[in-house]
């Protein structure tokens, strides 16, 4: 059982995980309403600037224009020239218009306008003089007795500069955000794709056989971590299943290799103490083939578990794959011969040397051509080649034979699957299970296709492993 002090501290680590990781999400929900709540008082407080401005500039407005009628005393054309033309010399911050009921301009500094009624945004262009400053002007319209119009306004230009001003905050503020958006986006993509590149990499390495890769914690205690942690405990719980099913796979395999050797040997003296003649003789000797193929499936699950599991990683060494295919050639040559078959070779004169293990490489080379010798009649071209591309060595063994079907095709390197269903070669249905876990083995590739006619089998082998 675990002990009262191993489960505090585990408490105690989960509870400061906690912690950190609240506090972390409440500095951040806080910085983001703070920087939120700014922007929406600064935009508040701008619209609100704005409407005091506009009533300040209105009231200023209306202010002058009753000053003016009380002045004229009468509201038409007449009365209200001198009073114009006077606030024109005395009032510069103000803009008039005098027009008759011709809408002729009698006075004023701005251009004809239409005799509208009411309030006003006139474009600068009605300014008099024209000038620089584009500003708009706001006013007030009046009809006059007479039948003339009479305008009065001011410049609106501190109303102008204030709404650039709120525009252009708005807008870098939501540039900032966007801004600050898209550095938070990137570095937290960035951060997620090279957590997932690592458990790619990972994954990758214990498809290749290691099982004992784990995860690495960036050590920041966060979910990313946890989640780590969490695939990590997964892999150890797989580890212990896949070795323990091995295990007892590689128990039953030299369990029964042991009563099934015992049960040869007593079949040989069995047929040695009896003779020739005997009627069990010839059944004798059939049970000993069967117990021979047995015992060389069991051999064979047994080395296949080996390779599976990477077992012979620490027996590397450099050879040359050009001279190993040489050497595994060399022997069928009169074979291929006697069947009336041809052995077409080309292989590169220098090649380059290639971490492995030749004992491996060279029983897996021996199937594929035994595989071609075996299954093809006479009159076939096999061929056997050896090429280097992009630090890649290439093997090919292909020939012009009747080739296998589609749907075999893709079941070819599965265990205990034969393609001769008359089962009248021998075979156990592990040779190209065999040939793919040695490939494996020495992180290659292993592809069949076809030939048309005939089949071909590719192997890749990296230069470096």
């Amino acid at each position: 059982m675990m002990s009262w002090n191993r489960i505090s501290r585990r408490r105690n680590v989960e509870t400061r995980r906690i912690i950190a990781t609240t506090s972390f999400r409440i500095v951040t929900l806080f910085a983001g309403l703070f920087i939120l709540g700014g922007m929406v008082m600064t935009i508040t407080s701008g619209l609100y600037s704005q409407s005091t401005m506009r009533q300040q500039i209105r009231r200023e407005v209306e202010n002058e224009s009753h000053e003016t009628f009380a002045d004229a005393g009468v509201a038409d054309v007449r009365h209200l020239l001198p009073v114009v033309q006077g606030l024109i010399e005395h009032e510069p911050g103000f803009h008039y218009l005098l027009q008759d009921s011709g809408q002729v301009i009698v006075a004023g500094n701005m251009l004809h306008l239409r005799p509208v009624p009411g309030e006003r945004w006139l474009a600068w262009s009605h300014r008099l003089p024209k000038e620089i400053n584009q500003d708009i002007v706001y006013g007030i319209g009046y009809r006059l007795d007479d039948g003339g119009y009479y305008f009065v306004g001011m410049d609106a230009s501190p109303l102008t500069h204030l709404q650039r001003a709120l525009w252009t905050t708005i807008l870098w503020g939501i540039a900032g955000f966007g801004l600050i958006g898209v550095a938070g986006g990137l570095f937290l993509s960035n951060l997620i794709l090279k957590w997932i590149e690592t458990i790619s990499r990972t994954a990758r390495s214990i498809m290749q056989g290691d099982m004992s890769r784990r995860i690495p914690l960036r050590g920041t205690d966060d979910e990313l971590d946890h989640l780590s942690e969490s695939l990590n405990a997964m892999l150890d719980q797989n580890e212990y299943l896949i070795a323990s099913l091995k295990q007892v796979s590689n128990d039953i395999a030299h369990d029964m290799r042991r009563p099934l050797a015992r049960m040869r040997q007593n079949l040989e003296r069995a047929i040695g103490a009896h003779g020739p003649s005997d009627t069990m003789h010839e059944q004798v000797e059939c049970a000993i083939e069967d117990l021979d193929a047995a015992l060389e499936i069991f051999s064979s699950l047994l080395k296949l578990a080996q390779l599976e599991s990477g077992a012979w990683n620490n027996e590397m060494e450099p050879f040359d794959p050009a001279r190993l295919l040489e050497s595994v050639l060399e022997p069928y040559r009169s074979v291929i011969e006697d069947n009336g078959q041809r052995l077409e070779t080309e292989i590169i004169p220098a090649c380059p040397t290639v971490i492995g293990h030749p004992v491996l490489l060279r029983q897996a080379f021996s199937n594929l051509i035994e595989n071609a010798v075996r299954h093809t009649p006479d009159q076939t071209t096999i061929t056997a080649t050896i090429m280097l591309s992009d630090k890649t060595i290439t093997i090919e063994i292909a020939d012009n034979g009747p080739g296998i079907p589609d749907e075999a095709m893709l079941r070819v390197f599965d265990r205990f699957v034969r393609l001769d269903t008359s089962r009248t070669h021998d075979g156990n249905g592990l040779g190209l299970t065999m040939v793919k876990a040695v490939v494996q083995l020495h992180r290659g590739t292993i592809v069949l296709s076809h030939n048309n006619p005939g089949v071909r089998c590719i192997v890749k082998l990296p230069i470096e492993i």
